[in-house]
């Protein structure tokens, strides 16, 4: 990261001899801000301070801690592990070469120094050190990219099926954002929670499979309808399949047993408590909650109010109660994705 005062690069010296940094320094100051510790401590100090130094120039031979133990140490840690770490020595066998560049340095400079090669050998990595930064900015441009697409396919495949069943594509939207609001509360890391919201758009896929005139039906379903009706969980899995990819294992056991009841009176495998997956329980309550809230063509949306007022009732019958109650907790939550995502 470049000073902001004047541009240049920060370059730090480390050296226990007053005399080799003033060397350095006066022979690098014109062209880079110039930071010195005369040990490692300090050393290790001032590479934590922010801006970090973009390079750094490192004795070996130090009373205290060494030049290679601070190789180590700055190595080990991700806030400096990015830093390169030139060691400018008198310890220069291939040994010591070898386990300087083991630790992690990007070069050596012997001593006595010659000036033409230390201002070469810093240029260099200087600019293979910035050359790396912006590479690693478009990686992660690109890293970024990717996941929204892909988050952005699985709604559409997600929004094939509430299509055929009179929803909208907004629906699998606030879904997954309720789901994975309720995942955090429960104590899910963010990086499951993240899953789970990118798996949940999927998790009524199977209702591709079902039939128009069952799917569709104006009417209430007679006991055959109703058999075809609830195969649509089943279908779901069947279409995710057995997938190595964490997204799809996790999105084919959502449509599996989001329709499973707390009681064991729900489908299609009658699995109760806590022997029905928490993801599953978790969308159940976020797809109960958004599909009450929904205005469709075949009905008004409930309020707010009368919505959680079922999820309270069903709570210990059709839904987890612990779930019940921290999903009503984050409703100031759920709420605002409402808003954001209104069809």
């Amino acid at each position: 990261m470049k000073d902001v005062t004047n541009d240049k690069a920060t370059i730090l010296v480390v050296d226990d001899t007053p005399e080799n940094i003033d060397v350095l320094a006066g022979l690098l100051r014109d062209d880079y801000n110039v930071k010195a510790a005369k040990n490692g401590e300090i050393a290790l100090k001032i590479a934590h301070l922010s801006p970090p130094p973009e390079l750094i120039l490192l004795d070996i031979m130090m009373p205290g801690i060494d030049g290679y133990e601070v190789c180590r140490r700055l190595k080990e840690d991700p806030v400096t592990k990015h830093i390169p770490v030139i060691f400018v020595t008198a310890k220069i066998s291939p040994e010591d070469e070898l386990r300087g560049l083991e630790l992690g340095a990007v070069d050596y400079i012997t001593k006595p120094i010659s000036p033409p090669i230390v201002k070469a050998r810093v240029k260099t990595q200087l600019a293979l050190f910035n050359q790396n930064r912006e590479l690693d900015r478009k990686v992660k441009e690109q890293t970024a990219t990717i996941a929204e697409t892909r988050q952005k396919v699985i709604e559409r495949l997600g929004r094939a099926a509430e299509y055929k069943d009179n929803e909208t594509g907004m629906h699998v939207v606030r879904m997954s954002h309720y789901s994975r609001i309720l995942a955090v509360a429960v104590g899910m890391n963010e990086a499951d929670a993240d899953l789970l919201k990118a798996a949940a758009p999927m998790h009524d896929i199977g209702k591709i499979g079902i039939p128009d005139r069952v799917l569709q039906k104006p009417g209430k379903l007679d006991a055959e309808e109703w058999e075809v009706m609830q195969s649509h969980a089943v279908i779901g899995g069947e279409i995710l399949g057995d997938d190595e990819s964490e997204l799809l294992k996790l999105a084919k056991l959502v449509a599996l047993t989001h329709h499973e009841k707390w009681n064991g009176k729900g489908y299609p495998n009658g699995l109760a408590g806590e022997d029905i997956p928490l993801e599953g329980r978790i969308v159940a309550i976020a797809d109960v909650f958004d599909a009450l809230t929904s205005e469709r063509p075949y009905k008004k949306g409930w309020s707010v109010e009368d919505a959680i007022a079922l999820l309270e009732k069903e709570a210990g019958e059709h839904f987890d109660p612990r779930l019940v109650k921290l999903f009503v907790a984050e409703l100031p939550k759920v709420l605002e994705v409402k808003a954001s995502f209104s069809d």
